[in-house]
């Protein structure tokens, strides 16, 4: 409390700003929610500007007043159509973060110290007028003396302390949205200002985003179609970033594709097959594939550029978004009913009530007719009805695949994106279930039920000993404590008989496919050895979860 005090008081003139600002959109009410009404000397006597606008394009266009940092975060709140109704995200779409370009004479020392030298001596040609200018960088051209056409993407000057003192402020006010009511508290805005924070010091930082661009060039090397810039290291910093020119075209323009003689149906097949790739087999992808960042080069290449914003995929994750793709291709409910429980903060959610909406779900989105940006759309509509909060990693995943799947079926309108991605999705699922991936995760899974086991013991013993002290505080009525004592003990006994057997198995499975005559590509002793395993392991399932 007292650091936020600290806070607030140290940027107290830039939070009165915030103030005027947002009341000069008439949004009072918010500004009164988070106490900030005080900052002003009069409101009433702040100037309100377009009146006669809907509440969510007055916030857009306070938003888009209040800076980078903040139209970083309300683009972040427009992928999440789990949390927000779709009159908002429709607006907040909307927001751009192109303004006008910081002049040359403020650019040029910065880049000069940057380089460690004069950019005239450093490249062949150097054209100090930006192509591009954007809320974070701008962009320059250059040629090297070998020739090669460059870019140079140059970090407006003083720009981390405003956006440092920004998160500061976000992390002030979303403390006190979370205090503020239910309602706020289940868009988790303190976990949105880390996320944001997070992905903000990524952007800023062009070291990182060198990186970003070679790990996501890695996985396409031997792909001589799929195209990503060469970096520059020797003048690449975090202010700095120097990489190859792509020579490409807007991949929506095709009027632009005819002139250069390249197939719209190539370039969408080749760019969704790409963005597959980087999900689904890399792990890590683009995640603002937009049309500026998708470009389509002679030969029916793909290019991509600018890697600020990269997401990662877990292997948890992974899973989870098969197990989406599997029941929007096979029509099954249950695995995706899992995923939504486990999401949900509502520790009384009804598993039936939103299996039936996970049902209506994939009965609206059969193969037959399936798009995939609509389909994650309403996914994420079904989560806010059920008043479920998705993880922020899958929701930016789940932007990417539909910007990108908007962008594509855009340069081609008969692009069938669940037909190229089903093959992927399926060699996927195979292999998470192949015989040499199962015992693999049996392993780790028994390693760490034997770490378990080790600390069993004395955690049942603190724990029952706080118990008979009363130290636990618990909403239930302590009687019949030995019993309590018996199930706990009959329970550790039935775990180690269960890690003993899994040890077992693990150990003799590999022997059993080792002798024998085969039958269906199976030795004899591993069908005995299987069905004696079989039997042993339904023994030992219905003793360990019989009544106790």
């Amino acid at each position: 409390m007292l650091e936020t005090a600290l806070v607030a008081a140290r940027d107290r003139a830039r939070l009165a700003e915030v103030a005027g600002i947002l009341i000069s959109f008439g949004l009072d009410g918010l500004v009164a929610q988070l106490g900030l009404h005080t900052l002003l000397p009069n409101p009433k006597q702040v100037e309100r500007t377009h009146k006669n606008k809907s509440v969510p394009e007055r916030l857009r266009h306070a938003i888009e007043a209040l800076g980078p940092t903040y139209v970083k975060l309300g683009q972040i709140l427009a992928t999440r159509h789990d949390l927000l109704g779709p009159e908002w995200t429709s607006e907040l779409e909307k927001l751009h973060n192109h303004v006008a370009p910081v002049p040359w004479d403020d650019i040029e020392p910065q880049l000069i110290e940057d380089l460690g030298a004069n950019p005239y001596d450093v490249f062949a040609e150097f054209c100090p007028e930006p192509i591009a200018a954007a809320s974070i960088a701008q962009i320059y051209k250059a040629t090297l003396k070998t020739g090669q056409e460059v870019v140079l993407k140059v970090r407006r000057p003083q720009l981390r302390p405003k956006i440092e003192a920004d998160l500061r402020l976000l992390r002030h006010l979303a403390s006190l949205l979370e205090q503020a009511s239910p309602d706020w508290a289940r868009f988790k805005p303190e976990s949105m200002v880390t996320y944001l924070a997070s992905a903000m010091r990524d952007e800023l930082d062009f070291v990182r985003e060198a990186h970003n661009c070679e790990q996501l060039a890695a996985g396409f090397e031997a792909n001589p179609y799929i195209v990503f810039p060469r970096i520059y290291w020797p003048w690449t910093s975090e202010r700095l970033l120097v990489q190859d020119f792509i020579p490409g075209v807007n991949a929506t323009r095709r009027d632009a594709l005819a002139q250069a003689n390249i197939d719209p149906k190539v370039i969408a097949q080749r760019g969704t097959l790409a963005v597959l790739q980087m999900i689904f087999q890399d792990g890590v992808f683009h995640a603002d594939p937009h049309p500026g960042n998708l470009l389509a080069l002679s030969g029916n290449q793909v290019g991509f550029i600018d890697f600020g914003l990269v997401g990662h995929v877990s292997a948890r994750r992974k899973i989870q978004l098969l197990a989406i793709f599997q029941a929007l291709l096979d029509g099954r409910s249950d695995r995706v009913t899992g995923m939504l429980l486990a999401w949900s903060a509502q520790y009384d959610a009804d598993p039936n009530h939103i299996d039936m909406a996970v049902e209506r779900f994939l009965a609206q989105h059969s193969v037959g007719r399936l798009r995939i940006s609509q389909a994650l759309m309403d996914f994420m509509a079904l989560a806010r009805q059920q008043k479920i909060t998705l993880p922020a990693d899958l929701s930016l995943l789940f932007k990417a695949l539909m910007t990108a799947d908007g962008v594509l079926t855009q340069v081609d309108p008969q692009l069938d994106v669940v037909r190229l991605a089903e093959p992927m999705v399926r060699e996927q699922i195979q292999a998470y279930y192949s015989i040499n991936a199962v015992q693999e995760r049996a392993k780790h899974v028994t390693a760490e039920l034997y770490e378990l086991s080790d600390e069993i013991p004395n955690t049942i013993r603190l724990l029952l000993h706080r118990l008979r002290h009363g130290r636990v505080g618990v909403d239930m009525e302590l009687r019949q404590l030995d019993r309590l004592v018996q199930i706990f003990e009959l329970s550790a006994i039935r775990l180690c008989m269960a890690l003993v057997t899994a040890a077992f198995v693990l150990g003799l499975a590999p022997r059993l496919f080792e002798y024998g005559p085969v039958i269906a590509g199976i030795p004899l002793f591993a069908w005995f050895g299987l069905a004696a395993t079989a039997a042993g392991c339904g023994l030992l399932a219905f003793w360990l979860f019989k009544p106790k």
